[in-house]
């Protein structure tokens, strides 16, 4: 399978890495290509790195992992008419960092998932890997066991590709159902960043337990 990825930050980079080892090809899009050339050269063939619009284009599922202050216009130069009809996997937090630690730019009545819906309406988008750090979103370890990625979107053929997905990389998947629970999901990442600037590691994510039936 093709992944367009688009962001070439850490999550970008390390969303890649996974998507490679799992044996799919994969083109970040980035407004500087030549700031990707090492990470391309490292996975030889199955790795390249275009423009956003390359990306979009490339890709059978495409990856958002732009800072939020930059998803609009990204979306913008990618094109929305490469996304139609495609998954659309949203890792965005809309944090606003005017001051530190971050907190939400939109919240509560909207969310960073619903507006990118709205800005590709013919896409299918699935929030999914936004409430844990990226180290931890490829195969993560825990000593206490398998971490829950929680997820939400308004198509079920799309979540279920998320799905198996999350399972590959590693994780337990929830669905919360459709795109406004982003509306849960993003709220659900400040308590992840919360908790990181209060103690300086990002060695810790959410896990859902469940009491067994008697």
């Amino acid at each position: 399978m093709k992944i367009g990825i688009l962001g070439s930050g850490d999550v970008g980079k390390k969303l890649g890495d996974g998507f490679i080892e799992a044996g799919h090809e994969v083109k970040i899009g980035t407004r500087d290509v030549q700031k990707l050339s090492d990470w391309a050269a490292k996975h030889g063939s199955r790795a390249s790195v275009g423009s956003f619009s390359d990306a979009a284009a490339f890709g059978d599922i495409v990856v958002i992992s732009t800072m939020w202050a930059g998803t609009k216009n990204a979306i913008s130069m990618a094109d929305p008419k490469n996304f139609a009809g495609k998954t659309v996997i949203d890792t965005t937090n809309p944090l606003d960092f005017s001051s530190m630690p971050p907190t939400l730019a939109i919240g509560h009545t909207d969310s960073a998932g619903e507006t990118i819906q709205r800005l590709l309406p013919d896409a299918k988008i699935v929030k999914a890997f936004n409430t844990v750090g990226n180290p931890h979103m490829v195969h993560p370890d825990f000593p206490g066991g398998t971490p829950t990625m929680f997820y939400c979107g308004n198509y079920e053929e799309a979540k279920k590709a998320v799905a198996g997905i999350l399972t590959s990389f590693g994780w337990e998947s929830i669905d919360l159902g459709g795109i406004e629970a982003s509306r849960l999901l993003e709220p659900l990442a400040m308590i992840w960043i919360s908790y990181y600037f209060r103690t300086g590691t990002g060695d810790h994510a959410f896990k859902l337990l469940r009491k067994k039936s008697q």
